[in-house]
């Protein structure tokens, strides 16, 4: 089953943060922390979730991830989740491969999320289920370089983290086609162009962001989460003991990181 988090992107939902459970409608929620979306899943002012759109596009529910309560609600709810939808594995992957930032990567600017999720890993899989690492596009979304996404991917394969890496075949690529076209998304957007074929330097983010297309951006690289938090992943080790979202966000701002939810705090501010 696909899933995602209730967190869009500030064009899509202009209120800071990742929505509660509580706040969104076109769900049936399955816990605290994980829900069922169906093509209507909206939030606050009926913005379309994603996962809404997907639901649509695949005539079947997808999985909404709140991650208000921060890594071991989140990995509680994932592992009753999968059991309740009979789900033996759970893959946590990040377009662009700035969860396994060290933090003074100068285009670095989403940390957060993707360190809270991947903080969910260790104790989903000390709860019995399998759980993967995954990052497909590297460099796509303009945050890590694909050069530092590489120079990560060594970090893990050196403390014996790697899984192996896979090119998307010609369903998954048609489907990934009619996915980017249903979704307001530019990353993946890269990504896909990257898996066909595509090389050299654009644009994203309203020219803000430059992106370097790459044949390892239209791949998918997997590593063992917890090899990949002991090593390269320092944001997900950093937040592993934290309580909720807020916290994570409060000790990465300790690090000197500057997280997408302060931007989104500051925006929103005026």
């Amino acid at each position: 089953m696909l899933g995602g988090l209730t967190w869009e992107r500030r064009p899509i939902d202009p209120l800071p943060g990742a929505r509660r459970l509580d706040e969104v409608t076109g769900a049936e929620p399955l816990n605290a922390v994980v829900a069922l979306a169906g093509p209507a899943a909206a939030g606050p002012g009926g913005f379309r979730f994603a996962e809404g759109r997907l639901a649509e596009l695949l005539g079947e529910p997808t999985v909404l991830v709140d991650p208000n309560p921060g890594p071991a609600a989140v990995a509680a709810g994932l592992a009753h989740a999968a059991g309740r939808l009979g789900c033996d594995l759970v893959v946590l992957l990040d377009v662009g491969g700035d969860v396994l930032a060290h933090g003074h990567e100068p285009g670095l600017a989403s940390p957060l999320a993707d360190a809270v999720m991947l903080a969910a890993a260790p104790a989903l899989a000390a709860a019995g289920v399998g759980v993967l690492g995954a990052v497909f596009g590297a460099g796509c979304d303009g945050e890590l370089t694909p050069a530092e996404v590489a120079d990560r991917l060594r970090e893990i394969d050196a403390a014996r983290g790697s899984l192996g890496d896979s090119t998307l075949d010609e369903p998954t690529l048609e489907r990934l086609a009619r996915a980017v076209r249903a979704v307001p998304t530019e990353a993946s957007a890269m990504a896909l162009r990257c898996a066909q074929g595509e090389v050299g330097a654009t644009t994203i983010r309203d020219g803000r962001r430059t992106v370097l297309l790459t044949p390892e951006g239209g791949r998918v690289f997997f590593f063992d989460p917890v090899a990949a938090i002991a090593s390269a992943a320092r944001l997900a080790r950093a937040v592993l003991g934290a309580a909720s979202l807020a916290e994570a966000d409060d000790v990465l701002g300790s690090m000197g990181i500057r997280t997408e939810l302060a931007y989104e705090r500051d925006a929103a501010a005026g």
